[in-house]
């Protein structure tokens, strides 16, 4: 009996994490230069058996103009690594955002340091 289905080959979840960390920091908002990592729009990335993934994110404010494509674009980017299952993203307002939140590189590129 063959088996028609591809096996998912579970991922160590470190080296997973840092894919995901790569894949995020390709979405910038698109009125600052900096990617949303940087910009310290996520508050958690979690990894659970086998392959999925749980993102939860903020934006700068709760009227941002790209509310709609930057999460949804920051779901496709991670979706697009290869063994990825599952995607679950969830964007929240608490705590709110501030600039304390960037990360250094991001300061600077800013002007902020």
């Amino acid at each position: 009996m063959s088996e028609t289905t591809e096996e998912i080959k579970e991922i160590p979840s470190q080296e997973l994490k840092e894919k995901v960390i790569n894949a995020i920091k390709q979405v910038y908002d698109p009125e600052i230069p900096v990617d949303v990592y940087d910009l310290g729009l996520i508050y958690e990335i979690s990894i659970y058996p086998v392959n999925n993934v749980y993102i939860m994110m903020t934006l700068t404010s709760p009227n941002c103009p790209s509310a709609e494509f930057i999460p949804s674009e920051v779901k496709n980017k991670i979706q697009q690594i290869q063994g990825i299952n599952h995607v679950e993203l969830e964007l929240t307002f608490d705590p709110p955002y501030s600039q304390d939140m960037m990360s250094e590189a991001a300061k600077l590129e800013l002007g902020f340091l």
